[in-house]
């Protein structure tokens, strides 16, 4: 199986640093297919999903897939348009989603292996929407502004997916095996009623679903609210007994650095405890330049203490907002023994020194995590007993 790993003591350099910064040692290794690259797309809920989902068939004792991320995407559009057109033009026809949106997709028509349906119909030879995204906005206005939601608009919308991503095979061979796209997600023996979403706030009941508020959550999918210390403890439990974790949540803030390889949620005012021996030099710089600094230094910088009152007011203060899904494979360990999230990104193998992973800290994740997708008997036994 080809995978792509971290090194198990991973050293990190900023450029001309003589320091050693970072190092980390695996507690926990899952399997994983290749790193993929979203590129110019705002796809990465369908290439985080798919790769959890890959996961699992490795996990179950499948084989390796590699999954057609675009067919997904496609019918994602698709169901945009109308539910878009239904709420009069107040919907959600951009790029993002959430996974819930893989899994109603699937459902819907299923999947394809990627050597079937690569999604590029277009002179390129990396995925681009930009045009795409702009066409589904203006013919999805059109429709409103006409109010008919018509059989040629249906078409029109379908001809535009055929155009830019493909058209749909009817049916494909696959190993020597010949499959409709149902019939193919069927042979993967996949059971979606097996997968659960997990957040936590403060601003609902703990141990009950409800409708997370954020704009990718278009098709308002209900997810269990627990207290923060459960959802780190359910992840912490999934990667220990061999589940995988697929993480949505912020990375754009200063201490999320790929290129670095590293995510981390910084107390900004003990930066001067840190500082450079260069101290004129570092005073003139910036809070990202400072930030970078820190990968300079010979030990990791000190991070915030995350309570659940820190995270809701990074939450309603728009700090924390929905940005970027990945996928969790492992738990890391840095010289202090600080526990990090071994993540799997998907832009790409050429953006970091790291294969297109990085370790993102325990304090990073519990305060800019929107929500977690698991399977159910990767939650611990105590916890899934509260869940109403």
């Amino acid at each position: 199986m080809k995978t792509l790993l971290l090194s198990c003591a991973l050293t990190l350099f900023a450029a001309g640093a003589s320091a050693q910064g970072y190092q980390f040692k695996d507690e926990v290794r899952l399997p994983a297919t290749s790193v993929k690259n979203q590129a110019s797309t705002g796809t990465c809920w369908c290439f985080a999903t798919t790769s959890f989902m890959e996961s699992e068939l490795l996990r179950m004792g499948k084989g390796e897939y590699d999954l057609s991320e675009m067919f997904i995407v496609r019918q994602k559009y698709l169901n945009q348009m109308r539910d878009n057109y239904l709420r009069h033009g107040k919907g959600n026809v951009g790029q993002g989603s959430l996974s819930p949106s893989w899994f109603h997709a699937f459902e819907q028509v299923g999947i394809v292996p990627e050597e079937v349906y690569h999604g590029i119909n277009y002179d390129s030879d990396r995925h681009n929407h930009q045009e795409l995204a702009a066409y589904v906005e203006s013919i999805s206005k059109t429709a409103i502004d006409l109010r008919k939601n018509s059989p040629e608009y249906q078409e029109l919308a379908n001809s535009l997916m055929d155009i830019y991503l493909g058209p749909v095979p009817q049916s494909f061979t696959y190993q020597g095996k010949e499959y409709t796209p149902k019939s193919f997600a069927a042979s993967l023996g996949l059971n979606l009623d097996d997968y659960v979403e997990l957040t936590s706030f403060t601003h609902h009941p703990y141990y009950e679903k409800f409708d997370v508020e954020v704009p990718d959550n278009w098709e308002h999918q209900l997810m269990y609210n627990l207290p923060l210390d459960e959802l780190i403890a359910t992840m912490d439990y999934a990667l220990k007994q061999g589940y995988t974790v697929c993480w949505d949540g912020d990375v754009s803030e200063k201490g999320f650095s790929f290129t670095n390889g590293v995510a981390i949620n910084p107390e900004v005012e003990k930066v001067d405890d840190y500082a450079s021996t260069d101290r004129a030099r570092f005073e003139k710089m910036n809070p990202r330049e400072r930030l970078e600094e820190v990968y300079r230094f010979e030990r990791p910088y000190p991070e915030v203490v995350v309570t659940p009152e820190i995270r809701q007011q990074g939450y309603e203060s728009f700090v924390t907002t929905d940005d970027h899904l990945m996928h969790i494979t492992g738990i890391a360990r840095d010289q202090n023994n600080t526990k990090y999230y071994i993540t799997k990104n998907s832009w790409g193998t050429e953006r970091n020194a790291f294969g297109g992973y990085l370790n993102m800290s325990e304090s990073f994740v519990r305060a800019k995590t929107i929500y977690i997708l698991v399977h159910k008997d990767a939650i611990p036994k105590e916890i899934r007993e509260k869940l109403r």
